[in-house]
């Protein structure tokens, strides 16, 4: 039984599971949630936290974005070679997911009024991941250690919102375009980042973007 992942019919949280479960061989389910179903209130009364996205995996149920991330993270064994390895992963999602909140709070309640100023600062908020990869041995691959961990999808997935954002805001930091480049075309990854199902999928719930 393929996992399944319950959420609305757009990219947003979700994004980064499905490039996880593409890249590692996994076949999943999307089961959408129209606005008007979740707006009804049966849905959101059954979620632990009242929000979505529901993850389930067999007769296992799990929600949360963030743990759901690092469930698929140790089950697929993306979370590192040892405990500093792990921690330096927790820290670089971390760091992405300050990131991710910026850019949802521009999307959903700033994009008129502050997006040239999001993206004039951007290059602040960026810095910070090229460092890391310029820190790391193996940084002409990934973020930490010398495989693919969960927080490469999840910073992969962030960096290709904001470059849809601002399609030059990775000009001044080399790394980080390569490592987008290199990513986008591991094989398993590449045919779905080019398939239909996730062209046709909104990127933000309120079509900004």
């Amino acid at each position: 039984m393929a996992v399944t992942i319950t959420y609305f019919p757009v990219r947003g949280r979700t994004e980064v599971m499905r490039l996880l479960l593409a890249d590692q061989g996994q076949v999943w389910k999307d089961e959408e949630v129209s606005f008007e179903k979740w707006a009804s209130g049966d849905l959101k009364k059954a979620a632990v936290f009242g929000q979505l996205p529901k993850f389930q995996d067999k007769e296992f149920i799990l929600y949360q974005s963030g743990a759901i991330l690092r469930y698929l993270g140790r089950k697929h064994g993306l979370y590192g070679k040892d405990d500093k390895e792990a921690a330096l992963i927790d820290m670089t999602n971390d760091g992405v997911e300050d990131l991710r909140t910026k850019y949802l709070r521009l999307i959903y309640q700033e994009f008129d009024s502050e997006k040239e100023k999001y993206i004039d600062d951007l290059p602040n908020h960026l810095s910070p991941f090229e460092r890391l990869l310029a820190q790391n041995p193996s940084g002409s691959r990934f973020v930490v250690g010398d495989k693919i961990s969960f927080a490469d999808y999840n910073l992969l997935d962030n960096l290709q919102n904001h470059l849809i954002l601002a399609p030059d805001c990775l000009n001044a930091f080399p790394l980080l375009s390569t490592y987008v480049e290199r990513l986008s075309s591991r094989p398993k990854l590449k045919v779905y980042l080019e398939s239909e199902k996730r062209k046709n999928r909104p990127l933000n719930a309120n079509g900004k973007q």
